[in-house]
């Protein structure tokens, strides 16, 4: 399809900024809150994080779409976002590991997309201005009409989504090899690669709904407990927090990344709150305090742990280097720890995967304790 037959679209921003382009992927409308991810590769992965639920994605690396779609490259069973926006959207997908171009799979998805767009504007606009909501349209191409949609979309602050992405059953995965423990995913928005990474690690996963009590988690009597990552408002999550602290208490070796972080921190005593723009992205520097070095990090959240929030029971372990908030802490007495970003980053960096491994060392310490 040649880019001239696309038809027009038009994404407009609450505050009123408006950018036409040409639509691809599916015909429609959609609002979400509108962010970006600097990757530079990955889009797929991208497209089916749970944790962009309620969100329209701006793609910064200019062109998208060139190496296609694969079932292998999904971290769900879907894609989650509520649009996406490129500047040049390719219509060819060159590996020979590709099973369908990106156009196809948003249309067959039913994701509205808008390329031709200006996209170092609007990153700049959302830096300056910070993460708003948008709307999104190939069918209302009027901007004073699409913005006011824009501002009646639902904020992401207070909202929750984790119910919107988890598991609806509970299903296990199993360990590749011999089986050496038994964990306990909850299920917030999971991504398929840390089922990988710990499964690969000789664990035996069992997924369950992010509303499982407490109760019937420590029933399966795991060796040790995953916080997923996932989307929304970590302070919309209260009865969900409260059964997180339930399970911490318990102590048994638990280990949480992006949303679960937050939720821990929450069920810890603490409070989060939401950052100007978020961290999405595979370039994130962080800086382990404990060792004194710095991981480049891949991301994507908008809420964060206050570090002054936080019991003295509790200490921050990392830190983003861009701007100083919360990437990682521990319990000083329990063996309970989080990371703000992914450990499992697929297809990369991956210079956090040790901390699957420190997980697994608890686990050990745990059991040869008992």
């Amino acid at each position: 399809m040649a880019l001239t037959d696309s038809k027009p679209a038009l994404l407009a921003l609450e505050d009123g900024r408006t950018f036409r382009g040409r639509s691809w992927g599916a015909e429609g409308e959609t609002s979400g809150e509108m962010v970006f991810n600097t990757s530079m590769s990955g889009y797929q992965e991208v497209l089916t994080d749970p944790s962009y639920a309620g969100q329209i994605v701006c793609m910064t690396y200019p062109l998208i779409g060139n190496y296609g779609v694969t079932a292998r490259d999904a971290e769900s069973s879907r894609p989650w976002v509520e649009g996406f926006v490129v500047k040049e959207a390719s219509r060819m997908a060159s590996s020979w590991r590709a099973e369908e171009t990106l156009d196809s799979y948003l249309k067959r998805w039913k994701i509205v997309a808008i390329e031709g767009i200006d996209t170092r504007a609007l990153v700049r606009h959302i830096r300056d201005k910070g993460a708003m909501r948008a709307c999104l349209s190939t069918l209302d191409l009027d901007e004073a009409s699409l913005a006011e949609k824009a501002r009646l979309s639902p904020a992401m602050e207070n909202r929750e989504l984790a119910s919107v992405v988890t598991c609806k059953e509970i299903y296990e995965v199993p360990a590749e090899g011999e089986e050496r423990f038994r964990v306990v995913c909850y299920d917030f928005g999971v991504k398929t690669n840390s089922l990988r990474e710990l499964a690969a690690a000789g664990c035996r996963v069992t997924v369950v709904p992010a509303d499982t009590p407490a109760e019937e988690v420590l029933a399966l009597k795991p060796d040790g407990i995953f916080l997923s990552n996932g989307p929304g408002d970590p302070a919309s999550m209260t009865k969900v927090v409260e059964e997180v602290r339930r399970v911490a208490e318990a102590g048994l070796p638990t280990f949480g990344i992006c949303f679960g972080h937050q939720l821990l921190g929450r069920a810890f005593g603490g409070t989060t709150y939401k950052l100007q723009f978020g961290h999405r992205g595979g370039n994130q520097p962080v800086k382990d305090l404990l060792k004194g070095s710095v991981e480049i990090t891949s991301h994507n959240h908008g809420f964060a742990v206050s570090a002054e929030s936080l019991p003295a029971e509790i200490e921050v372990t990392h830190v983003n280097l861009n701007d100083n908030c919360v990437e990682g802490m521990r319990h000083k007495s329990l063996p309970i720890f989080s990371v703000q970003y992914h450990p499992e980053a697929a297809p990369g960096p991956h210079d956090a995967g040790h901390h699957f491994n420190r997980f697994i060392e608890l686990m050990e310490s745990a059991r040869a304790a008992a």
